[in-house]
């Protein structure tokens, strides 16, 4: 009986649990954005940051969401291949979700990296606070990590 009334509690909690969207609801034609700045470079940051990534991919429908990561200043490292090996297959299963990293070459000139210094598949933009800034102003919602 007590088992019975412990599995019944958790399908209930389970039922509840389900994310509820906002209209208009998130598809392929109209997704969620997201773009998160990524301005430090702490491992533990990082992992909180990529964490809540996985996590916001889990609810949303597949392909009804569209994250960007814009890496300027010490978050830049984390594009590095010398970085941290288990954060940078974690970037990289965030690469195959379709999550695109963008690294800021403002940063690379000051630091003296170059583009063999970052691991593949990410793209690059001038300024990476400026594509923050645009990306907001084309609809997605910005998120810091810290």
């Amino acid at each position: 009986m007590i088992k019975k009334v412990l599995l019944i509690s958790l399908l209930a909690i389970f039922s509840f649990a389900e994310s509820k969207f906002s209209d208009p609801q998130p598809t392929f034609d109209n997704p969620r954005k997201v773009v998160y700045s990524l301005y430090v470079g702490d491992l533990e940051t990082v992992n909180h940051t990529i964490g809540s990534m996985y996590n916001i991919l889990k609810e949303y429908p597949s392909e009804s969401l569209k994250i960007v990561v814009v890496a300027y200043g010490k978050g830049l490292r984390v594009l590095k291949k010398d970085y941290d090996a288990n954060t940078l297959n974690r970037v990289k299963s965030l690469m195959e979700y379709d999550v695109e990293f963008v690294a800021c070459k403002n940063t690379m000139e000051t630091m003296k990296w170059t583009e063999k210094d970052f691991i593949d598949g990410i793209s690059y933009t001038q300024a990476g606070i400026v594509e923050v800034i645009e990306k907001q102003q084309e609809g997605y919602i910005g998120i810091t990590a810290y």
